[in-house]
């Protein structure tokens, strides 16, 4: 699948860019730079976040912002240069919740082609059940799994990463789950 993220002006010195084969042997085309031939690569995004948990109830946000504005979600978003995926999940965690927690293990891997995105979740114990949401977010709640408002969550890597947690919960032993989601 081809994405149409088309860099137009090279970052390095601003001069037009086109799209044709790199002379290194790479076999895709890339937006290369005309004048100074810098090769501008187009990556997927990390999408990093976490499972909050408190004993048998797990954290969902409501949406204040679109995409899906008033949809439930796990506290998640863009990965930030300059910082890790684990501190990038808490990051985001503090912002949409207003939560406090500990880190714990990486629980979900999800590669998304279909929109060139990766997703990340962390398991992350509450240390609190209070919570001071930030901008993004309408409520911050938690809730057990018979609770969860299945037909109202905001994304699909969302579903497949509770099911697995409830799963994991069920089973008594929380794993790493990776897997692509077309």
């Amino acid at each position: 699948m081809s994405f149409d993220r088309t860099i137009r002006h090279c970052r390095q010195c601003g001069h037009p860019v086109a799209k044709r084969l790199p002379d290194d042997g790479d076999t895709r085309e890339r937006d290369i730079c005309t004048v100074c031939s810098t090769v501008h690569y187009i990556n997927p995004l990390n999408v990093v976040g976490t499972v909050p948990w408190w004993e048998d109830r797990i954290l969902l946000c409501k949406r204040n912002i679109e995409p899906r504005l008033g949809k439930w979600t796990l506290p998640a978003g863009f990965m930030e240069l300059g910082e890790t995926t684990a501190q990038g999940a808490a990051r985001e965690t503090v912002e949409e919740a207003g939560a406090q927690f500990e880190i714990e293990d990486l629980f979900t891997v999800m590669s998304v082609p279909r929109v060139g995105q990766v997703h990340l979740y962390y398991r992350a114990r509450l240390t609190s059940d209070q919570f001071d949401p930030g901008h993004e977010t309408q409520e911050a709640r938690l809730f057990r799994e018979d609770e969860i408002p299945w037909e109202e969550l905001a994304f699909r890597t969302v579903r497949e990463t509770l099911q697995r947690y409830f799963a994991d919960q069920r089973a008594g032993r929380f794993g790493t789950h990776a897997f692509d989601i077309e």
